[in-house]
């Protein structure tokens, strides 16, 4: 038996594993019998925590598919509230495979709330003809289509031919922008190895520093997705910042 947790930061939701005392020997393994949500718990993926001796604990991120993710930006605000309510202090160094993140608890209580420190921000191209897009890397490459009506998209359609498009060996993640105002974007994502997805942390930061970079808003940015609302703050340059909710579901014996 081993126990499990269930998150999900503005319904991304994670199965939380502590392994830093008992590895998971077969993680792809585990993540496609347990994301199953028909006949496992259901998640996007899964968090695995490891030891690291570098940063207080390492997360690998197994997505739905088990494959595996260099970061997961809602993920990791989970992770920050998994530590937190055992007691683990307020304020993480979480080691993962884009580098080394820092989380930070900002509220409790009905509405619990993490701040991210992304890391700085890459953004790799801009393409300002017709389809209008850019690719950021935020450790994770994503691929962000500025659009009106974002609904009228077919974009799993879209997201599932990127994944086999020679530009992008490995697959990128994929996301609709639509900007509602100077401070405001509404996004739509599709992720490599899940799918479409109630909201995608990293994704989240992508929209909003090409959106940045397009002088169409400016930070802090609220971005509106299917399952929430996350603040993302960038200047421009440097370091980009992450704000968003982090809940606790259940725990289960498995």
């Amino acid at each position: 038996m081993r126990t499990v947790s269930k998150y999900h930061g503005a319904r991304n939701d994670f199965i939380v594993v502590d392994a830093r005392s008992e590895p998971i020997d077969d993680a792809e393994g585990f993540a496609l019998r347990w994301c199953d949500r028909t006949g496992g718990i259901g998640a996007d993926g899964v968090l695995i925590l490891e030891p690291s001796e570098r940063a207080d604990v390492a997360m690998r991120v197994i997505n739905a598919d088990g494959s595996e993710a260099e970061m997961c930006g809602n993920g990791v605000r989970c992770v920050a509230r998994f530590l937190d309510e055992r007691g683990q202090r307020d304020a993480f160094e979480v080691d993962t495979r884009a580098g080394i993140i820092r989380t930070e608890i900002v509220e409790r209580g009905p509405v619990y709330r993490v701040r991210v420190n992304m890391g700085e921000p890459r953004l790799v191209s801009v393409n300002e003809t017709e389809p209008l897009s850019a690719i950021v890397d935020t450790g994770n490459r994503h691929i962000v289509f500025f659009r009106e009506e974002i609904d009228r998209f077919d974009l799993e359609g879209i997201g599932e031919a990127l994944q086999d498009d020679p530009q992008y060996p490995g697959g990128i993640n994929v996301h609709l922008i639509e900007v509602e105002g100077r401070s405001m974007l509404r996004v739509r994502h599709y992720e490599r190895g899940v799918g479409l997805t109630m909201a995608c942390g990293t994704g989240a930061v992508a929209s909003a520093v090409a959106a940045i970079d397009r002088g169409d808003v400016t930070s802090p940015v609220f971005v509106r997705v299917p399952g929430g609302e996350l603040t993302v703050e960038w200047n421009g340059g440097g370091h980009a910042y992450m704000t968003g909710p982090a809940v606790h579901v259940f725990d289960a014996q498995i």
